[in-house]
């Protein structure tokens, strides 16, 4: 294993070279980015995964000849260090120990927390120093923040232009929203709650009295069969004025209300117990309904009160099976006969259901009880099923025979439009917490702006960019194309937080997945930028240089006209961007955007080229979550296996879309294979007899031997996959080929060859071969673990740096199955005399083997020409072509052939005599016997000569 020293030293060396400095060339580019971090805490080993990927890819490119541009920044836009920077101030002990213990944070620098800056300062300089360890090939030239005056120029003309189109808008919309901070929040925001969606729902106002009793549905037609409404006893109502009504609500959604409706205040306490047994007012059908008790409603669910549906609701129908058994509950609020009287009404048809759907779904799940794990299995199903084939009822009036989809637009506008009803908007899960640790509700925002990702135009040109672009992997395109479409206007400003201010309104702050949609542009320019005065930065400067725009004189300013055209020629030669590489949950927001803005902005020879989509990360079967400390450091994991482990593992355990599960057994296995291939080498050089001139063998030898050219078909073949497999980033598969089956190989070569080693002439021949492999092998694996690839290349006279060294170039002539079937089948034939000897539990002295003749390779060329087990045919064309004297010995094989060609991968005749002969000293070894083969069955005295087939030699013992 290379030791940190020894990593520290190429890290140095790449630097001191500036190897990885990307400029325009003649050559053939290659520009990929991923997402650049947002620096609120220390990197862990799932921030290794991301950024080790593209890292290979890029090593690999480059060693093919590209010139390659992999570039990092820092986010550091929004709220969450601002949340951060808040709860240290007031020492909240969670934020301290998270900080102290597990992002391991010295005392001194803690208290600096304070200040937001601070903490993007202080861990975007942690992340450098971990990037470098790491050994990833960074241009550092391109480095940024996403504060800094000239990236916050280069946002204001991107929002400018979008205005220009007309896809920025003002307006109200629900949004996910942290009172404390006054600010909307994102997926980054937060500490809980990544990835919950906002639902739409329906406030149904029964009257009791002067007040409504409001409850909330995601299914307002099921009203014409509802039978009660559930309150929780347990829980705190309140009456809420709102306009000119009065609403009885839970306490806890009056914090949802007043963020969604104006001039909202409470009235007064409501005592709960007492409103159980009284009858509401049904808007829609004016059927009376008693109100019952109910435990399993959530107060701080929308309004904390539910109408039941037992018939076509599972959890209504349990609800209120569960109720009629309760006695002690009925006596106790008085409710028994109006109780028992209550029975499920059934108002949607759907095929295959009798009139109560829900109670047959309950019997199907076998739900026993409100808390039984199946029952949202059974709403679900339900529910999915009345919506797509349901059709109401003729109990429901008008709105019979109608689908139920169209039921509910239609009740929906009558309940809104009388005043019946209203609209509420919910988090589809609970909680969601912001950063500074406060629970957040839904706000409706009547002043924000928007990005008009609903307009038709736009996501029409965001369809036409993403038929251009390669998918990695491609089964997540149909993703793509459901969020285009799905994607609604997105609130993109915000009031608090770092970032960039909106250009014509500079109350407003552009929110974070706003402001990080076509940066990878920027990364074209950034190493300019600090040659540059950020006022001088305008709309004609970006104009003419991203989009070739020159309105009038052209750009007006103190750049000097050269500086503009090398940025415009840096900018040209790089993009478009080749890949993207991003996690699965950001397709829905951060992928979908880059391509929306990309086909608004950019001309379509400039829009990107692909996209691979990771999994996520897992530490010994659980999540990742720095929140709940369940991480690996990925500067203790360097400390601990050094960086070149860390990469193997991360890039051999699965493949980059696959989830990945970091488990420290398996990370010292990779250690393990680590140490073998840094031996390999000493092994090498100690049969070679000297340190090897890895220049002198770049070519693939010349030789003689079936177990060298075998060993040389190997490799290549090896090659081939493994560049295959990068290509399509592949990078488990890549290491499999050029590492574990490599290893394989090379393992039985060195059984097959080592009692040569001591003939001069059969040495040196295998020497060239490992000389041959050494050269390949640290070629192969130097994307992978680059700090053992550069020692092992600088200790065998490598010339330059195995980072910038030719790829191993495979040569289809070099691979050559029949090369590989024969040495499979003395691989076989040992196997198959060691299995034999355990069944007859008999150490024999001598083992005969008899090769198939002549006639039985004439039969399986027939029968590969056919193409298929015709026996018929086979026995024509073997009696056309006289093969042999015995009929019914051909008959015979070719019935067994017919059975054996699906499985046998025929290549073509061997010569296994000779095969099995160059290898007899090799089987008596492995057998430990002395083996015979025959190529005319001379000695064969129980007639076991006949059963030899083509691939598969006979066995005789004595």
């Amino acid at each position: 294993m290379t030791d940190i020293k020894i990593e520290e030293k190429w890290q140095k060396k790449w630097q001191e070279s500036k190897l990885f400095e990307s400029n325009p060339s003649e050559k053939e580019k290659i520009f990929l980015t991923v997402a650049y971090p947002y620096p609120s805490g220390a990197m862990h080993v799932g921030h290794g995964r991301t950024y080790t990927v593209p890292d290979v890819y890029a090593r690999f490119k480059r060693m093919q000849g590209y010139n390659v541009l992999f570039p990092m920044a820092w986010h550091v836009t929004g709220a969450p260090v601002i949340g951060i920077a808040k709860r240290i101030k007031r020492q909240d002990p969670w934020t301290l120990d998270i900080y102290k213990n597990v992002h391991k944070v010295p005392e001194d620098e803690l208290q600096k927390f304070t200040d937001p800056q601070y903490i993007v300062k202080y861990f975007s300089t942690e992340y450098h120093d971990v990037m470098n360890r790491m050994g990833y090939s960074i241009d550092w030239r391109r480095e940024f923040r996403t504060i800094d005056p000239h990236y916050q120029k280069f946002i204001e003309w991107q929002f400018r232009k979008l205005k220009e189109k007309d896809l920025v808008r003002i307006g109200e919309h629900p949004v996910k929203y942290c009172p404390e901070c006054q600010n909307p929040v994102g997926d980054h925001d937060l500490l809980e709650g990544e990835g919950v969606g906002i639902n739409e729902l329906t406030l149904v106002k029964f009257q009791i009295g002067n007040d409504y009793l409001v409850a909330a549905t995601f299914r307002p037609e099921t009203l014409f069969g509802a039978t009660n409404l559930w309150l929780n006893p347990e829980s705190e109502y309140v009456r809420v004025k709102v306009d000119d009504e009065t609403w009885i609500v839970s306490r806890q959604s009056y914090d949802n209300i007043i963020n969604q409706k104006k001039d909202v205040s409470i009235v007064s306490d409501v005592d709960a117990p007492s409103m159980i047994g009284k009858y509401v007012k049904n808007p829609l059908t004016g059927a009376e309904h008693i109100i019952l008790p109910a435990s399993f409603v959530d107060p701080e669910y929308a309004t904390g009160v539910v109408y039941s549906v037992p018939g076509h609701a599972p959890a209504d129908y349990i609800a209120l099976m569960d109720l009629k058994a309760d006695t002690e509950q009925l006596e106790k609020y008085g409710i028994t006969e109006e109780v028992q009287a209550l029975q499920p009404v059934g108002i949607i048809n759907l095929k295959g259901f009798g009139e109560i759907p829900a109670q047959e779904m309950i019997q199907k799940f076998g739900v026993e009880n409100q808390n039984h794990p199946k029952l949202k299995d059974a709403t679900n199903e339900i529910y999915k099923l009345e919506h797509a084939k349901g059709v109401m009822a003729e109990k429901t009036g008008e709105y019979k025979g109608l689908s139920v989809s169209d039921a509910r637009d239609k009740i929906i506008e009558i309940l809104v439009a009388d005043k019946k009803g209203d609209i509420m908007y919910e988090f589809s899960e609970r909680p969601v917490i912001c950063r500074c640790g406060t629970k957040c509700v839904v706000k409706i925002l009547d002043d924000q702006w928007f990005l008009k990702y609903s307009d038709e135009n736009w996501k029409e040109s965001t369809y036409k960019c993403l038929e251009g672009m390669n998918i990695v992997p491609e089964e997540v395109r149909s993703n793509f194309n459901y969020y285009i479409g799905w994607l609604q206007d997105w609130a993109c400003s915000r009031r608090l937080g770092l970032g960039t201010k909106l250009p014509w309104n500079k109350n407003w702050i552009i929110e974070p997945l706003s402001d990080s949609t076509i940066y990878m542009a920027y990364y074209t320019i950034a190493k300019y930028m600090k040659d540059v005065d950020p006022e001088d930065l305008n709309d004609q400067f970006f104009d003419e240089v991203f989009l070739g725009l020159k309105s009038g004189e052209g750009y007006q300013g103190n750049i000097n006209r050269q500086m503009i055209e090398n940025i415009k020629n840096e900018f040209g030669y790089w993009y478009p961007l080749n890949w993207r590489l991003s996690a699965k949950d950001l397709v829905g927001n951060h992928l979908s955007f880059h391509m929306f803005h990309h086909s608004a902005i950019f001309p379509e020879d400039k829009w990107p080229q692909g996209i691979v989509v990771f999994g996520m990360g897992l530490l010994e079967g659980h999540k990742m979550s720095s929140s709940k400390g369940n991480i690996i450091m990925l500067e203790d994991a360097i400390e601990t296996y050094g960086s070149d482990v860390v990469r193997l593992f991360l890039m051999s355990s699965a493949e980059p879309w696959q989830d990945f599960d970091w488990r420290e057994t398996e990370v010292k296995g990779i250690k393990k294979r680590l140490d073998w291939f840094m031996e390999f080498s000493d092994r090498v050089d100690e049969i070679y007899g000297s340190k090897i001139d890895l220049n002198d063998h770049m070519s693939v030898p010349e030789v003689e031997k079936p177990v060298n050219r075998w060993m040389l078909s190997q490799v290549n073949m090896r090659m081939r996959d493994a560049t295959e497999a990068l290509e399509g980033f592949q990078t488990r598969k890549a290491l499999q080929e050029s590492l574990f089956l490599f290893k394989k190989d090379i393992d039985h070569y060195f059984r097959r060859v080592n009692h040569e080693l001591d003939d001069e002439t059969a040495r040196e021949e295998i020497s060239r071969v490992l000389a041959y492999i050494l050269g390949v092998w640290i070629r192969l694996m130097a994307p992978f673990v680059p700090h053992a690839c550069e020692e092992l290349w600088n200790n065998h006279q490598g010339k330059g740096f195995a980072s910038e060294a030719d790829w191993p170039e495979y040569h289809d002539e070099v691979i050559d199955e029949k090369v590989q079937k024969a040495e499979e089948i003395v691989q076989t034939l040992a196997n198959d005399i060691n299995e034999i000897k355990k069944i007859i539990d008999v150490k024999p002295t001598k083992i005969h083997v008899y090769v198939a003749p002549e006639w039985k390779w004439k039969v399986f060329d027939i029968a590969k020409e056919v193409g298929k087990p015709d026996i018929g045919r086979i026995m024509g064309q073997a009696s056309k072509q006289n093969i042999h004297d015995d009929k019914k010995e051909i008959a015979m094989f070719a019935k067994k052939i017919a059975r054996d060609m699906t499985r046998i991968k025929y290549v073509g005749q061997i010569d296994e005599y000779s095969i099995i002969k160059d290898a007899l000293e090799y089987l008596s070894g492995e057998v430990d016997a002395e083996v015979i083969v025959y190529d005319d069955p001379t000695y064969d005295p129980e007639g076991k000569s006949k059963n030899a087939s083509p691939y598969k030699p006979a066995i005789y013992m004595e």
